[in-house]
């Protein structure tokens, strides 16, 4: 989205994403839901930054 590409990702989404690549993916979850408040927007959150890296792996 037009959004995300000038303003980018927060600091947390930044280290979720390396959580993430790293194959974190637990812990990655627990800091999301410390960081959204619910595990639902957690899952959401966790959901949507995959398709981000798997989108930059495409590119």
């Amino acid at each position: 989205s037009i959004v995300r590409e000038v303003a980018g990702f927060a600091p947390y989404e930044r280290r979720l994403m390396e959580l993430i690549k790293n194959s974190k993916d637990k812990r990655a979850k627990k800091l999301c839901k410390a960081k959204v408040g619910t595990f639902l927007r957690a899952k959401k959150k966790i959901e949507e930054l995959q398709t981000v890296i798997a989108a930059s792996r495409r590119a």
